[in-house]
């Protein structure tokens, strides 16, 4: 651990919730795929934000690079990123999530109800651990988590296109499109599970 971390001394208290909130999720996972059948999550990732994403994002929101502002001003310096095949398996994984008995749901933001104007969808929760850390966690569908990460590419790239706003419009009509299509899954995979006489995720 770097002397010059942010965090400071709660780094490994920080990486610890990390693998223990990554470690409960896989459990879920199994619990859940002998109940119903299937795993609800395609994949799962964790991690903390690097000591210079969080000393920028200080900067940028023009407030000292502080311990006490990495870890209570901004909340999602512990991250988890769950990513889930079908509609209905984000807000199962969500139900199963906050009703851990150490986490406390402090917010939550609905990007896939309500999408954000650039097409952005995907469902937020900022939960609180008994320890007195924040985690904000992500859940997504797969064609929401590729569409996230080339939207993410291209704010790399912001400023340097010169067909940017060609390609702003194409990503939006894209986001468009694939939340139909997630919708058009789900519809599929109801009939599928209702012709079966099997219960639905």
């Amino acid at each position: 651990m770097s002397e010059t971390s942010i965090y400071g001394e709660y780094l490994p208290a920080m990486e610890q919730i990390k693998d223990e909130l990554l470690k409960r999720i896989n459990e879920l996972r199994v619990r859940l795929t002998q109940k119903y059948g299937s795993d609800p999550v395609d994949h799962c990732l964790a991690r903390i934000k690097s000591d210079e994403s969080m000393r920028e994002k200080c900067r940028r929101n023009g407030i000292p690079e502080t311990t006490e502002n990495a870890l209570h001003f901004f909340r999602d310096a512990i991250g988890l990123r769950i990513v889930c095949s079908f509609l209905s398996d984000v807000y199962t994984i969500r139900d199963y999530l906050i009703r851990f008995n150490d986490l406390e749901l402090v917010e939550e933001k609905d990007y896939i109800r309500k999408a954000k104007d650039n097409g952005y969808r995907s469902l937020h929760l900022i939960v609180k651990t008994s320890q007195g850390f924040f985690v904000e966690l992500q859940l997504r569908t797969i064609s929401m988590d590729t569409w996230a990460a080339l939207e993410h590419q291209m704010k790399y790239k912001k400023g340097k296109m010169a067909s940017e706003e060609l390609i702003v419009s194409e990503l939006k009509r894209c986001a468009d499109e694939l939340a139909s299509t997630d919708v058009s899954m789900q519809t599929i995979r109801d009939m599928i599970f209702t012709e079966e006489g099997a219960s639905v995720l």
